[in-house]
């Protein structure tokens, strides 16, 4: 690397870095402003009101960073290309008889790992802190509950249904399960103060333990209830690890599925959605179906964004630096356009299969931005 390359790499991720500054504050003051006195009172129940602000925005600024990273770095490297055209030193440069691609070259490289950074923080990072990135400022103390949206076992034919569902600590209150299957002295419905979400152990498979059970009455005098071999109601009539009036659910419908956020399932990893796809008991929609694979395909079409915005870089009829963003925010309407086009017909399963809709912007974008890379190299 010449001291051109590390000249050109720290202008272009300082460029970066204040871009991503500058959107993040605006968020957070506009954000904060209207919810300081939530902040407040919780850091005068805790901490301190930093620290709190700290938690509750730090999740944010890595969910910001995943959805503007692709524009922000296109807008960079706008940036620097017209600064140093305007200072002459672009000229100077290509008067040498180098290439746009060769002095480019650096900016690219440090594009791509910037894509790769942010796809190890969508998948392993954002995952983590998915329950805090659902939250309003005003539930940051985690003791708020939301509604419940029902999901249906397909396997042991249950609706799981609830009053409040407190995600943090995958509890739901007031369980009102819906069977319409025929499980003797359970009749149609099984109440409950709470569901508390427990995953497999030594005395049990992954699902709900159910406490203070209203119905059925007697719930300790009625006996557990297996389907092949498989547990699905499980009683203190014979398992001594349960409490007087409690009964545990056996199920692969964890709580996570019983959210209304539905941000919540975007924010999962890719493993996480092939795992909920490939779950037996529960029905994937079709635009669920369509998510795994714009995930994976986000890397490379987050850099393909970047090479669609090299004819603006190169930039041959002098135009200047506001007509160059004008059409670079024309190129990323477009660029979105088509992902939300081609998302929308396989969410329809129109014309397309949903696995192949999710490759089309990839497979229309893919071969232009090869041609404008291809060109950038022999200008």
């Amino acid at each position: 690397m010449t001291k051109i390359d590390r000249y050109i790499l720290i202008f272009f991720l300082r460029t970066v870095l204040i871009c991503f500054c500058s959107i993040a504050g605006i968020v957070i003051v506009f954000h904060a402003f209207t919810s300081m006195d939530a902040f407040v009172r919780r850091g005068q129940a805790e901490d301190g009101l930093i620290p709190v602000m700290l938690r509750f925005y730090g999740p944010y600024m890595l969910l910001l960073f995943d959805w503007t990273g692709a524009i922000i770095s296109l807008m960079a490297f706008l940036f620097c290309v017209g600064w140093l055209r305007r200072s002459g030193e672009l000229t100077s440069i290509l008067s040498a008889g180098i290439s746009h691609g060769r002095i480019f070259r650096p900016i690219l490289i440090a594009t791509a790992v910037l894509v790769l950074i942010q796809l190890v923080n969508r998948e392993y990072v954002i995952p983590r802190y998915s329950d805090v990135l659902t939250m309003k400022s005003k539930d940051i103390a985690g003791d708020r509950g939301q509604l419940v949206k029902a999901q249906y076992d397909k396997i042991n034919r249950v609706l799981i249904d609830g009053k409040l569902l407190f995600v943090p600590s995958h509890r739901i209150e007031g369980p009102s399960f819906q069977l319409y299957d025929e499980y003797p002295s359970y009749g149609d419905l099984l109440l409950a103060s709470s569901a508390q979400w427990l995953e497999a152990d030594e005395n049990h498979p992954a699902g709900y333990l159910l406490s203070h059970v209203t119905r059925p009455k007697n719930i300790d005098q009625v006996a557990s209830v297996d389907l092949k071999g498989q547990p699905i109601f499980m009683t203190r009539y014979d398992q001594s690890w349960l409490e007087p009036g409690q009964c545990f659910f056996a199920t692969s419908v964890s709580s996570d599925f019983l959210q209304t956020n539905q941000s919540a399932m975007r924010m999962s990893s890719v493993a996480d959605l092939a795992r909920r796809i490939r779950n037996p008991a529960l029905y994937s929609s079709k635009s669920l179906q369509v998510l795994p694979h714009e995930r994976i395909i986000r890397p490379p079409l987050d850099f393909v964004l970047i090479l669609l915005g090299l004819p603006l870089v190169i930039n041959r009829r002098g135009r200047n630096l506001f007509v160059m963003v004008g059409a670079a925010m024309a190129t990323v309407m477009a660029f979105f356009a088509i992902k939300t086009v081609a998302g929308g017909m396989g969410s329809s399963a129109f014309l397309v299969s949903p696995t192949m809709a999710a490759w089309i912007p990839l497979l229309i974008l893919g071969p232009i931005a090869y041609i404008r890379f291809r060109d950038a190299q022999l200008v």
